[in-house]
């Protein structure tokens, strides 16, 4: 991993994508989604400073655990403008998104064991598919093999 020297205090898009392991095209991905942010120099190229450094791996370990990159901008929005994440703001975010990851982990668990029980059916029926119909909620008011909005006779 090459090493930035400490005098330099703005990095190009090349170099910032070389220390962090992230592509340039996911750099340029993360700006324009406002997760991080350049300076143009007088030929329009970006500069990048240090701490954007942090704040790319802060980026890229929530989105290794399933945080999606709009709650990840509203995390990074509430710290002061230009600070990078630290060590105890990671810890506090990530307290808050692990009920959220356990809701999907449990969401997850469920659908792996329906699914097997939707592949030895087949049906795919509303009236009884638990992938399609969890707690048959359509039961009640459509049968079929899709979801189709309330429809009225022709007249």
């Amino acid at each position: 991993m090459p090493q930035i020297p400490e005098k330099i205090h703005e990095l190009s898009v090349g170099q910032l994508a070389a220390r962090s392991g992230a592509a340039v095209s996911a750099l340029h991905f993360y700006e324009t989604k406002g997760l991080i942010s350049s300076r143009r120099t007088s030929g329009n190229q970006r500069r990048y400073s240090r701490d954007t450094l942090r704040r790319v791996a802060f980026i890229r370990a929530a989105q290794r655990v399933g945080i999606p990159l709009a709650t990840i901008r509203d995390a990074l929005a509430e710290l002061p403008e230009g600070r990078t994440p630290t060590r105890s703001d990671w810890a506090r975010l990530s307290e808050t998104w692990r009920a959220e990851l356990d809701q999907r982990i449990n969401q997850l668990g469920r659908l792996r064991d329906h699914l097997t029980d939707c592949i030895g059916c087949g049906c795919l029926s509303l009236e009884t598919c638990v992938l399609t119909n969890p707690d048959d909620v359509f039961g009640d008011r459509i049968v079929g093999s899709r979801l189709l909005g309330e429809r009225r006779p022709p007249r």
